[in-house]
């Protein structure tokens, strides 16, 4: 009884790996990669900020993309079909997008598009990692919501100084508009951090200072040199201007664990 037992769940685990083995070999219909392509084209063109307001169609057969609407420049049009072009698969596009001069994009509606829903979730997760890293982060209990490229800020700071630069650091954000600070100022509310620089590796600092410099405006992280000795860091690098050299060196000085910033080698 137990072997005939045996013997039955072994041709049952032999016909399920089979029928796995099937499954997995299977391909997909033409119809299913029709419609992969299409969504992939549509969701590129809805997180690109230079297609995303435009009024654009997509359809897929057989790797044609057929590409409808309206754009304001033939630099937008190039672009849509470039971007086809660039979808595994594709392999030819009829580009019937036509140009318009003084093109009006449809009005936004009141609910927020996929790709501003991206940018506003991108924008969230900015702001937040910048605070963690800050110096002020054990003064602050803040919640972050973005909408529309406006950022609102809730919650509580141990001083006014520690409000003050988070609304900075908000507002120094790559898609931020505008920026609502609501934190409450409760000075009864202690740090309980050890001393600055303590304990915090230099290469952390580091990563976190460039990082920073990346997420920020009117700083061109690509351009600044970071090195960080015994919590000092040092900034160099060619700057565009005085605003955003003192800029530069404000966010640096703001990142948890520096002690100050060495900015001699900054020049503009």
């Amino acid at each position: 009884m137990f072997k005939q037992k045996q013997n039955f769940l072994v041709a049952a685990a032999v016909a399920a790996a089979v029928s796995g083995a099937a499954f997995a070999n299977a391909q997909p219909s033409q119809e299913v990669i029709d419609a992969r392509q299409e969504s992939q084209i549509w969701t590129t063109y809805a997180l690109s900020p230079y297609l995303r307001a435009n009024d654009l169609q997509v359809s897929v057969h057989e790797g044609k993309a057929t590409l409808t609407g309206k754009v304001p420049e033939s630099v937008n049009k190039d672009l849509a079909k470039q971007i086809a072009l660039g979808v595994k698969g594709i392999k030819s596009v009829d580009n019937n997008i036509e140009v318009v001069a003084n093109y009006k994009s449809p009005a936004p509606s009141a609910d927020r598009s996929y790709g501003e829903v991206v940018d506003d979730a991108s924008i969230t997760s900015a702001v937040q990692s910048k605070l963690q890293w800050s110096r002020y982060a054990d003064g602050l209990t803040a919640d972050v919501v973005t909408t529309r490229g406006k950022v609102k800020l809730t919650g509580s700071a141990n001083s006014a100084e520690a409000r003050e630069a988070a609304g900075k650091l908000a507002m120094n954000t790559h898609g931020v508009h505008a920026v609502d600070n609501l934190l409450l100022v409760n000075a009864g509310k202690m740090s309980a951090s050890k001393p600055e620089g303590t304990d915090i590796a230099d290469g952390w600092i580091t990563t976190k200072v460039k990082s920073t410099f990346m997420y920020s405006n009117n700083v061109n992280g690509s351009d600044i040199g970071v090195s960080t000795n015994a919590g000092i860091v040092k900034l160099s690098g060619k700057m565009d201007s005085g605003a955003e050299r003192a800029l530069a060196i404000e966010l640096a000085g703001n990142v948890r664990g520096v002690k100050s910033v060495d900015s001699s080698s900054l020049t503009m």
